[in-house]
């Protein structure tokens, strides 16, 4: 920590597509945030992600994340890099004692993520997973309601998500599409809106049941269409469609939650608004969370997770989504593989699955 400002000394590690969010997020909570240091393997990269802000710190640029938090003595690391980078980086960031908010998906093995569960709190720091969605308006209006039980009893939720993306998108990095690295829809594109639905339903999971298929993308290793079903112990079920197969471009990303007195549905392009918001108590809907209207589908929550980490390191509290709360959706993404692997359900807990257990599978 900066004794001088009492700002916690911050890091970026991985500077591509995601990184813009993690550089606004720094700078909307500037107060409490020094930029330190950014780290790439292409340092121009995190050259051109500096230059196009006017940040007045001096900033140090590594190709080397392990020279990085050898050099510099860092309070927060953000995890940026692809997806089948972050449990090793997190790891070894958390050894240092380091607190870290890691991009989705958290890992790809629930080895893995049970490690980095582990460190962390072996250490006593914390460790945040970005599925930022969380903090939307219109989710935490939804979170809210739930609690008030105006929906009753809960019967099922949807997960929706009804994108595109071309072969020009996965030539923009050689780690997409890939077991190793990445996963496919429903790791990358997908977890966001799983996570959501876990967190709605608001109850352990019993069992899954899955299909993959890589319909339209021959020249990937993964599944461009998953379609999942969930058993929870409340009696309650969610269903899970994602794709990425939609002619020509993106349809929509929903959350639809249906109980006996209530149904909702959440849209728009990051699922920041409400489309549908009917109970039985009356509609009390607010227009303020119905027009949030963010430039893409990362939408405005990490400045909100930034600042509920900000606030957990000074407290020495958890953050909304640590690591056993970004696990849950690792934890179904993985069942579903396994599922569609094996042509059966899964019961839950999970004790061992990983991306790299999917390869050669033919379904």
């Amino acid at each position: 920590m900066n004794k001088k400002t009492n700002k916690l000394r911050y890091g970026l590690i991985g500077c591509g597509r995601i990184a813009i969010n993690h550089i606004q997020a720094y700078l909307n909570n500037i107060d409490e945030l020094e930029l330190v240091a950014l780290c790439d393997i292409d340092m121009e990269k995190a050259k051109k992600l500096l230059s196009q802000f006017d940040i007045k710190e001096k900033v140090e640029i590594y190709d080397d994340y392990k020279k990085m938090i050898e050099m510099e003595k860092l309070d927060l690391v953000s995890v940026a890099t692809e997806s089948g980078k972050h449990a090793e980086i997190s790891i070894n960031c958390l050894k240092r004692k380091i607190n870290v908010i890691v991009e989705k998906p958290m890992a790809l093995s629930i080895k893995d993520a049970d490690k980095m569960i582990s460190i962390a709190k072996k250490n006593g720091v914390k460790l945040c997973v970005s599925h930022q969605n969380r903090f939307n308006k219109s989710i935490q209006k939804l979170k809210k309601t739930l609690e008030k039980n105006r929906f009753g009893k809960m019967f099922y939720g949807v997960a929706n998500i009804r994108w595109n993306r071309n072969e020009d998108y996965y030539k923009q990095a050689d780690w997409r599409g890939t077991w190793k690295h990445d996963g496919g829809v429903l790791m990358n594109q997908c977890i966001h809106n799983i996570d959501l639905l876990i967190w709605m339903m608001n109850s352990e999971i019993e069992e899954v049941f899955a299909y993959t298929k890589n319909l339209n993308h021959p020249y990937l290793e993964v599944e461009d269409l998953g379609l999942g079903l969930i058993k929870f112990k409340n009696g309650s079920f969610g269903i899970i469609e994602g794709t990425v197969n939609v002619y020509p471009q993106n349809l929509e990303e929903t959350l639809s939650i249906f109980g006996e007195k209530g149904t909702a549905r959440i849209g728009g392009k990051s699922v920041n608004k409400i489309e549908v918001w009917n109970f039985k108590d009356g509609d009390e809907r607010d227009s303020d969370e119905s027009e949030e209207e963010p430039p893409n589908v990362y939408g405005f929550g990490h400045i909100e997770l930034y600042k509920d980490m900000i606030r957990s390191v000074r407290k020495n509290r958890e953050p909304l989504v640590n690591g056993e709360e970004g696990k849950k959706a690792l934890e179904v993404i993985l069942s579903i593989y396994k599922s569609a692997k094996e042509e059966k359900s899964i019961k839950l807990p999970l004790k061992k699955f990983s991306t790299l257990e999917m390869i050669d599978n033919k379904n």
